[in-house]
């Protein structure tokens, strides 16, 4: 089954929540909140999806990023019926070549993803990094 993956600016408030509920990554985002969801999507510089031949949303990886030194990938979620395909590995390695090789790619593995990270991440040059600390969100 052929995959497209593209920059994709205008993803719409449902394409996102569908993927996020089929991939598992909605228990750690606001989805009952659409305001919020809104701000999320609005707030996104660079969104990367990949869509299965029919058109459907199976993948995406949402970045934030200033496209000159770094890119922070707030959100990397395939839907769980496509996993272990290399879909969340392309999208980073297309998420990375759109940006250039001037510009970091940053992300913070999910608990339960670390081990993925670990796995796919060296085959696009993804390091772990001891030096990240963060204040995490209360709500």
């Amino acid at each position: 089954m052929p995959i497209r993956y593209a920059r994709e600016d205008g993803l719409s408030a449902g394409d996102y929540l569908a993927v996020l509920r089929a991939s598992g990554l909605a228990e750690r985002r606001p989805v009952d909140e659409p305001a919020r969801i809104a701000e999320i999507l609005a707030g996104s510089d660079l969104i990367v999806t990949a869509r299965d031949e029919a058109g459907r949303l199976i993948g995406l990886s949402r970045n934030l990023t200033d496209f000159a030194i770094c890119c922070y990938c707030a959100d990397l979620a395939v839907d769980r019926a496509f996993q272990r395909r290399g879909i969340g590995t392309r999208l980073m390695a297309e998420t990375k070549a759109m940006l250039g090789d001037g510009v970091s790619f940053i992300l913070l593995a999910a608990p339960d993803a670390e081990s993925f990270y670990l796995h796919a991440g060296p085959r696009i040059g993804l390091e772990p990094n001891p030096r990240c600390f963060d204040i995490r969100r209360t709500r």
